[in-house]
């Protein structure tokens, strides 16, 4: 697209957007009593309008029928996890036995796990890329310690090249076919969360079944993000939080996918509880654990009702919106945005994120060999809400369903004053 790097454009653009009704329907921090821009949807969405009156529902419920509120009121707690269910499914391209929520992400990252690395003598090693999110580190360095095995030898990190921040994923194919023969999960975040590169989620899956190894993802920057197909694409398992572009709020429940192979496969090892047994026989409290034939089939404990609440909320939204429409917007932004920071001659930085739209998602990355810090902490004082994250990068994610593309402009108005 040409672009022009005039306020008058930017909302010229905002008045042809058939999504630009949805920035009204969610709350923004303050700064100096006007709307602070935020760009910070991949640590923390912001909260949706409809919130307040999703959770009155349900304390209502809880203060005038108490217990019955697990069968009873506006929306039976019994059932409470199969509401957020069919918006789920559509947003990860996923048949509705494939998907649950449960727990937080790291908690169900290590439940995937201890179902799906099963390791032998043989056959042990888990593929990641260099530089996951430390929890994910964590968590695959404990499950390898769990079994006896050692990690530096047991963990293979794809990073990139010398001299290059990006992994290229020709080296991930290649190295899951080098290690055919003691490979046994290839686990990748679907979106880096450093430098905002998207794997080609498809393509490693594929390569990693060719090996004879599963495939499970880390979807936590990608889900509500950028539009997937796990069923078609014939991942195992994917887990991801809802308290980033799914806009659930802090502590949200997380999601889990479980392609039907195996959910709806008894055989397949999972940690039992009583949530996840068949619903035909949980009450009669007996012995003896039968798994539900879905993904529900994974659920420990009973649903945490007032961590989905906010959940429930959003994804209305989300569906009234509809994901493709918010991907094609969130092209338009980040590419936008792109064109306008090329313009910030004064600043010096580097965009780290793949130029290529279909590599990554709402979010660029700008690492600053020096100053970065400093640079963070003028556009907090200026009212622009990022992160950063080291070494030198500010992540900066205008996501589509409650940005603009005068938010942008403002931001780059701001970076040339600080510049």
């Amino acid at each position: 697209m040409l672009f022009e790097d005039t306020l008058q454009y930017a909302r010229l653009m905002d008045s042809q957007d058939e999504l630009a009704l949805f920035k009204q329907q969610f709350y923004y921090p303050q700064h100096n009593g006007i709307d602070a821009i935020y760009f910070c949807g991949n640590s923390l969405g912001l909260q949706p309008k409809n919130v307040e009156a999703a959770i009155a529902t349900e304390l209502k419920t809880w203060r005038e029928i108490a217990i019955e509120g697990y069968f009873e009121g506006t929306n039976p707690w019994l059932y409470y996890h199969r509401y957020v269910t069919p918006a789920l499914a559509k947003l990860v391209g996923a048949g509705m036995e494939e998907v649950t929520v449960m727990n937080a992400l790291t908690v169900n990252l290590h439940l995937m796990m201890l179902g799906f690395y099963r390791p032998t003598a043989t056959r042990y090693k888990i593929m990641m890329e260099a530089g996951a999110f430390p929890s994910d580190q964590y968590a695959v360095e404990t499950q390898v310690k769990h079994y006896g095995f050692n990690p530096a030898d047991a963990i293979i990190e794809i990073g990139p090249r010398e001299g290059e921040k990006l992994i290229r994923e020709e080296d991930i194919i290649a190295a899951i076919a080098a290690n055919e023969e003691d490979l046994a999960l290839v686990l990748f975040g679907g979106i880096n969360y450093y430098t905002g590169q998207l794997f080609d989620i498809q393509a490693i899956t594929l390569a990693a079944h060719n090996a004879g190894a599963v495939a499970g993802w880390d979807l936590a920057h990608v889900t509500g993000n950028v539009p997937v197909r796990l069923h078609d694409w014939d991942v195992d398992f994917a887990v991801w939080c809802s308290y980033k572009y799914l806009n659930a709020g802090p502590g949200a429940t997380g999601g889990v996918f479980v392609h039907e192979k195996h959910a709806g496969n008894n055989n397949t090892f999972r940690m039992a509880g009583w949530w996840g047994n068949d619903e035909k026989t949980r009450f009669k409290m007996e012995k003896g654990f039968i798994a539900k034939p879905d993904a529900t089939g994974w659920n420990v404990s009973t649903t945490q009702v007032f961590n989905t609440v906010a959940l429930k909320a959003s994804l209305e939204l989300f569906q009234q919106a509809g994901i493709e429409k918010l991907r094609a917007k969130s092209i338009k932004l980040t590419a936008y945005l792109a064109f306008l920071l090329h313009r910030l001659t004064n600043l010096s930085f580097e965009i780290i994120t793949p130029a290529n739209p279909l590599q990554r998602g709402a979010q660029l990355c700008l690492y600053f060999e020096e100053k970065g810090r400093e640079v963070h902490k003028k556009m907090l004082d200026s009212g622009v809400i990022v992160d950063y994250r080291e070494p030198g990068v500010i992540r900066v994610a205008p996501t589509p369903l409650y940005c603009s593309f005068e938010d942008v402009y403002r931001f780059y108005e701001i970076l040339k004053e600080i510049a």
